[in-house]
């Protein structure tokens, strides 16, 4: 029998509902006092250390003083000198155009970067983060030795003032800068060096790619503080390369996750570095907090001081809704869509507050299919290659770029960008042919036999398949659609998958898919160990479709092993061809870059890197009476 509720009962629930309430909004507050109190303790322990090596220096000065060793700087004839901590950073080309932008007229320190990531980070942390956006917030407080000169390409020393290669290539050795130290303040040695190393290559640490790439080294040796050398298996081509940008970590600080590994490759923020900017504390960001801050390092070593107060990148995975930030004024940048391009540039509001940029970037990226081959125990349909260059013959990319990206994009051939001396010029993309593609897929036993319009395998299954892609990006929305449509015509069923970004690379990870659409960055020259060599294969590697090819691999160790150019660049076009006959992937297009960005942001220009903006070290800046942030 049920028992309707008195006033008496409601007034009771509704005091014990408040109550709960009350609770709950306590210990909330509670939680974030708690996580503020630990930020501005971090904050004060640092100022500690900054004053007790103040008194340090002023002792020293002091004692000076006493003994006369000042008397003849302090007559009122000859001026006082005064060292410079940075002097040994003054001289660095790696600062020369920050240095430049520095004594324009109108520079000034202060003001927020704003921009945004279309997709929520899994973690931050060094070394496990396995995407771009990850990366580039690395960017702004990890370093390495070394950095590209953005002008002539050439290698300038950061970390490393200076370094050595010996005569057979198989060692180099860096002679550290000094005055370098860590965002808390701890000085940076050959030790943080070693042991940056050691740690990267724990197997114990979920960084498979990572590793791989860093398998041609022996091991790395402290010659005392400030000399470090890097010994090599073998000749590598990218020695330099692989030495000189291995990021840096403090040893103090990450010593500790060398045993507690799993606490490691679980965090989503441990990230502390020499760089210009710093999170407020180490283990300050999660991935609920919708945005990720940066803020200036007071300590920077550098020979100039990061200019803005802070850099920040909002969470907007809704194209549109990035629009309408950066048109309300809340974002300083704006990559925009092609569909969406031209529009903007005749609107005045946007027009009126920005300056814009459209350019095909040096080491564009480029976009894929990828085709998982599956295991030897369950091999899937796209372990025949035949099937595979069907699929790339069904795929008509110039339509993709024409009808989604508006011809902003070129069609990609392979990992090796058309501008690279490892592309050959004789391999052109294959166009798009449903006849050619329906003769493959009929010797791989797929036809239509029962006539409904699908055609079906050997055991008579319908030929079918899931295309994972990221549900944040209209424009891949799109893409699916249409590539839907021409598979479709082929007798070919795609299912559309769109996944949240975490989930995807939890699916890469896991090789838990059949087919996905993604991207991969490029640079100067690609080494493709990492991406096709059947070793990496293994669980979290990023060969993570499975391809296997013995020709393949034989000539990626015989190209990574060849120091001399001409001789390499003859061994990465057989590779290519290699690419172009068996499609691993169906390469799908290298795209424009298309940016607005807000004006108050001054010294916006090309490199041969791509656009400074987001260069290091910063030679932006906004002007003080344009800055909107204080």
């Amino acid at each position: 029998m049920q028992k309707r509720l008195s006033t008496q009962d409601f007034i009771l629930y509704s005091f014990l509902s408040l109550i709960f309430i009350l609770i709950i909004a306590t210990m909330y507050q509670i939680d974030r006092q708690w996580t503020k109190l630990s930020e501005t303790a971090q904050a004060l322990s640092a100022q500690t250390k900054d004053v007790s090596q103040l008194r340090i220096e002023i002792s020293k000065l002091s004692k000076k003083i006493e003994q006369g060793s000042f008397q003849k700087q302090t007559s009122l004839s000859q001026p006082i000198t005064v060292k410079n901590k940075n002097k040994d950073a003054d001289d660095i080309k790696a600062f020369k155009r920050a240095k430049i932008a520095s004594q324009l007229p109108d520079y000034a320190m202060g003001d927020w970067k704003v921009n945004a990531f279309g997709g929520n980070l899994k973690t931050i942390t060094a070394f496990i983060s396995s995407d771009a956006d990850a990366s580039t917030v690395q960017s702004y407080v990890l370093e390495s030795l070394l950095t590209r000169d953005p002008d002539t390409l050439e290698w300038s020393g950061l970390l490393a003032k200076s370094w050595e290669i010996s005569e057979d290539g198989l060692k180099i050795t860096f002679q550290l800068r000094k005055n370098v130290v860590f965002s808390d303040g701890e000085p940076m040695t050959a030790n943080d060096v070693v042991f940056s190393y050691n740690f990267l290559m724990n197997k114990k640490i979920k960084a498979p790619g990572t590793q791989a790439y860093y398998e041609p080294l022996k091991a790395v040796i402290a010659n005392g503080d400030y000399e470090v050398s890097f010994e090599f298996k073998r000749p590598y081509f990218e020695a330099i390369d692989l030495a000189g940008g291995l990021t840096i970590l403090p040893q103090h600080y990450y010593q500790p996750y060398m045993e507690k590994t799993e606490e490691f490759n679980e965090s989503k923020s441990i990230l502390l570095g020499t760089g210009p900017y710093r999170l407020s504390s180490p283990k300050s960001w999660t991935p609920d907090k919708g945005s990720i801050e940066l803020v200036r390092n007071s300590r920077y070593w550098g020979a100039v001081q990061a200019p803005y107060d802070k850099i920040i990148w909002k969470i907007i995975q809704n194209d549109s809704a990035r629009l309408t930030t950066y048109r309300n004024g809340e974002l300083d940048a704006y990559g925009a869509r092609p569909v969406e391009y031209k529009k903007l540039r005749v609107d005045q509001q946007i027009m009126d507050k920005s300056q814009y940029f459209e350019y095909m970037p040096p080491v564009a990226g480029y976009s894929y299919i990828g085709w998982n081959q599956g295991t030897k125990e369950k091999p899937t349909v796209f372990a025949d290659k035949r099937v595979r260059q069907a699929m790339t013959y069904i795929t008509d990319r110039e339509k993709i770029i024409n009808d989604i990206y508006l011809g902003y994009a070129e069609v990609a051939i392979s990992p090796f960008s058309p501008r690279s001396k490892q592309h050959d010029p004789s391999l052109v993309p294959r166009k798009s042919d449903l006849k050619k593609a329906k003769s493959l897929l009929a010797e791989a036993g797929f036809e239509d036999k029962n006539g409904d319009g699908l055609l079906e395998g050997s055991d008579g299954k319908d030929f079918e398949f899931e295309l994972v892609y990221f549900q944040g990006n209209e424009d891949t929305k799109r893409m699916v659609l249409l590539l839907k449509d021409m598979y479709a015509r082929a007798g070919v069923k795609l299912i559309p998958k769109p996944t949240e970004w975490p989930v995807m690379i939890e699916k890469l990870d896991n090789k838990d898919f059949t087919a996905i659409t993604l991207g991969w960055t490029s640079g100067i020259e690609t080494d493709i160990y990492q991406m096709f060599h059947s070793s990496q294969t293994k669980t979290n590697g990023n060969n993570f479709i499975n391809y296997k090819s013995d020709a393949l691999d034989k000539l990626i160790d015989e190209a990574r092993q060849t120091v001399d150019e001409s001789k390499r660049m003859p061994l990465w076009k057989k590779a290519e061809a290699i690419f172009y006959e068996d499609q691993p992937y169906t390469f799908l297009k290298r795209s424009k870059s298309l940016l607005f960005i807000d004006k108050r942001f001054k010294n916006i220009g090309m490199t041969k890197l791509g656009l400074n903006s987001g260069m290091l070290p910063i030679e932006t800046y906004v002007p003080t009476v344009m800055q909107k942030y204080h």
